[in-house]
């Protein structure tokens, strides 16, 4: 598998104040940073939803976590 397509392994505990790059960037918006995470009402479950802001116009997206495990879509630090 190319490394861009590779899933990467997250832990979800670091997510909050990481940074992120969009692999293919819309409205001038390609940095982000992961503001919030969100848990489920259910004790220990673990985190399902973060908040990611972009930094270029502060606009804020809820989006499941797993997905920044998706190489064709988030790269791992601002790049």
């Amino acid at each position: 598998m190319p490394p861009q397509l590779a899933y990467r392994r997250l832990n979800p505990a670091k997510l909050l104040l990481s940074k992120w790059t969009a692999a293919r960037p819309s409205n001038r918006e390609k940095h982000f940073l992961v503001t919030k995470l969100f848990e489920p009402d259910e004790a220990g479950s673990g985190i399902e939803w973060v908040e990611i802001e972009a930094i270029h116009s502060r606009r804020c997206e809820r989006i499941a976590w797993r997905e920044l495990c998706d190489g064709s879509r988030w790269l791992q630090g601002w790049k």
